[in-house]
């Protein structure tokens, strides 16, 4: 029998031992404000400046242009507000697109609210956003340009270093959310031509409520946080010394081991997905074919609503999403799927499967043994579904 078996990694990952080891003296040796002039301060100030530097390493960036957060949703909050703010007297309008996290969509629907523009993008039927259409939505006003790296629902990896090259062809900022991607592949802010980039920890095997925002040298910006002169008086607050240690440190192991951990986890998605489609009929795969994380599999299961399979999937010890993670509980189908032009009856029925480190063959046998079984079940009770 099976322990728990984690199949949700682009919700959150498990800390690394290697991590919890090292943030573990700046918790009690070094537990010191690295504001202050005196040694232990000094010391937490010097942890500070090397996980600065291990991070900007792993993204391709400048140390000096690495600032650290609470996370990717405050990272996106910045770079969307401050941008809005900074340059308003050049112009109102944002263009993103119609499948971004909550964190830059609500983000954009509160700027709306202050009297800017916003035009969302469409998608194509994978997901994928067209950089002709991104360069069809940009006026005279335009002052921001938010797309994703890759989707956190189904996994597409969106053609950022076009964009980044239309946004700079026309002198227009250009923000992107790489919470997905930093650490599971490669991501160089240098190739991707973006001003402002956005990473979170705990999707690196790191710590919860510590991220990073990349910022171009340069860029003006206005602060989001104010109050003392932390973070070149860009970010104002204590910074969280573990936290900060913790993704230098995940930032550290995830390079070296980048290309090997996502050959590995494509072959268990492959797997995964080829024995759910072949043991269960009336599946959908939704995302690109090709340009897609190695780790997310998302399917639509026609007749089954997917809070059900989740619930019967965790009393089986296995753990997944139905959507994205962040809006689990609501009743609305994910605005991702109905973005793709899934109906909502289907997009009701999604399941996210993504992988990490810990997966193993053996761990997907069991789940797609699990998962036949348990549609095959749900689907005896559900009054909608006819097999074909």
């Amino acid at each position: 029998m099976y322990g728990l078996i984690y199949m949700d990694h682009a919700a959150t990952t498990p800390v690394a031992p290697e991590v919890r080891r090292e943030m573990s003296l700046y918790f009690t040796e070094y537990s010191g404000n690295p504001a202050t002039l005196y040694s232990l301060g000094i010391s937490c100030a010097k942890a500070v400046g090397e996980a600065r530097a291990k991070i900007a390493a792993l993204i391709g960036a400048k140390p000096e242009e690495v600032y650290f957060t609470s996370g990717g949703t405050e990272s996106d909050n910045w770079a969307v507000k401050g941008i809005a703010y900074a340059h308003e007297r050049k112009g109102n309008h944002i263009v993103t697109s119609a499948t971004e996290h909550h964190a830059v969509l609500d983000t954009c629907a509160f700027m709306e609210k202050c009297g800017f523009k916003v035009t969302h993008v469409k998608v194509d039927k994978h997901g994928m956003v067209s950089p002709d259409d991104v360069k069809s939505a940009i006026t005279d006003k335009t002052i921001l340009i938010s797309v994703m790296h890759a989707n956190n629902e189904v996994g597409t990896i969106q053609p950022i270093a076009e964009i980044g090259a239309i946004a700079k062809e026309r002198g227009i900022l250009f923000h992107t959310d790489a919470v997905q991607t930093v650490g599971k592949i490669p991501v160089n802010v240098q190739e991707l031509k973006c001003d402002m980039l956005s990473v979170s920890a705990h999707k690196l095997y790191g710590p919860k409520g510590v991220g990073i925002m990349y910022l171009r040298k340069g860029v003006k910006i206005e602060s989001f946080m104010h109050g003392g002169g932390q973070e070149n008086n860009k970010r104002a607050g204590t910074h969280n010394v573990p936290g900060i240690v913790g993704i230098g440190k995940a930032a550290e192991l995830a390079g070296p081991t980048m290309k090997a951990e996502d050959d590995r986890i494509r072959v268990l998605r492959d797997r995964l997905q080829k024995g759910i489609l072949e043991r269960i009929p009336d599946v959908q795969v939704n995302g690109h074919p090709t340009q897609r994380l190695a780790g997310i599999l998302s399917v639509c299961v026609e007749g089954v609503e997917g809070e059900a399979m989740l619930l019967c999937l965790d009393m089986n010890r296995i753990c997944v999403s139905s959507g994205s993670a962040c809006t689990t509980g609501s009743l609305e189908p994910s605005h991702v799927l109905l973005a793709l032009g899934i109906p909502a009856e289907r997009a009701h029925g999604s399941v996210r499967f993504a992988l990490g480190h810990e997966n193993t063959e053996e761990q997907i046998a069991y789940v797609v043994d699990t998962f036949a079984s348990i549609v095959s079940r749900l689907r005896q009770m559900s009054p909608t579904y006819k097999s074909k």
